[in-house]
């Protein structure tokens, strides 16, 4: 499954996605865009942490989410219109 973390702050909000490296056992942490996290989340096995970075707040948002909080947290965008 992945993995994307949305961190929402004051001065706005981004996506983020945690790669491990396996010859030096760290993880990074890299920026990602809005529409390729869309992409994977609208096919499926795809989970969204959303972070507030304020109050430390964490919400997961994946398939199963009811589509007010797909559209609250991630957007209208991300509402799978298949359904």
């Amino acid at each position: 499954m992945n993995r994307y973390t949305k961190i929402i702050n004051m001065m706005g909000s981004y996506y983020t996605k945690d790669y491990e490296k396996e010859k030096k056992n760290i993880i990074k942490v890299r920026e990602i865009k809005e529409e390729t996290v869309k992409k994977f989340f609208l096919q499926g096995n795809t989970e969204v942490l959303v972070v507030f970075e304020d109050t430390g707040r964490e919400i997961l948002i994946d398939d199963f989410s009811s589509d007010e909080d797909i559209k609250k947290y991630l957007g209208s965008s991300f509402i799978n219109k298949k359904r």
